[in-house]
């Protein structure tokens, strides 16, 4: 597959003017260490399940408390290929009620974060750094702002 991969590179690399690049076993060995080191952070749901296992609760008291459709839930723990939505990730960490770092945490294992330049970003940090977890206070501070509120 790397060799397919290479080739696939080296191929249209070639296309471009002027431009040819051979990748060395030297740069494909370090491409290989820096992906192999970067796969062993925390993928999304073993860090879901371990915030719901530190903190003593029921599948169903998480999914409930922000009204997480049941089905979605058991997709989040048994599909290891499911990439959940930004606003899926806050609500699980609303109803965990995560604290900044952790929130941080949960979102960057799905891909995701909270930028400092934007307003909705802005509430939903807040209400981790605050402790502000109730959906309907939260929704209160998006529509005071005139964001996307949570439906449910």
């Amino acid at each position: 597959m790397k060799e397919r991969l290479n080739e696939y590179i080296n191929e249209n690399l070639e296309t471009l003017p002027r431009i040819r690049r051979r990748l060395s076993n030297y740069q494909t060995s370090k491409a290989d260490d820096y992906i192999n080191e970067s796969n062993k952070e925390s993928h999304f749901q073993e860090l879901l399940f371990k915030y719901i296992d530190d903190k003593n609760l029921k599948d169903s008291d998480v999914y409930n408390k922000v009204h997480i459709d049941r089905r979605l839930f058991s997709k989040i723990r048994s599909d290891i290929n499911y990439h959940p939505s930004k606003e899926t990730v806050i609500l699980l960490g609303l109803s965990l009620k995560l604290n900044e770092d952790e929130i941080d945490k949960l979102l960057n294992s799905a891909s995701y974060s909270l930028p400092k330049n934007n307003i909705y970003d802005l509430i939903i940090r807040f209400c981790f750094k605050e402790g502000i977890y109730e959906l309907k206070d939260v929704n209160d501070l998006l529509e005071t702002y005139n964001c996307k509120s949570f439906s449910y």
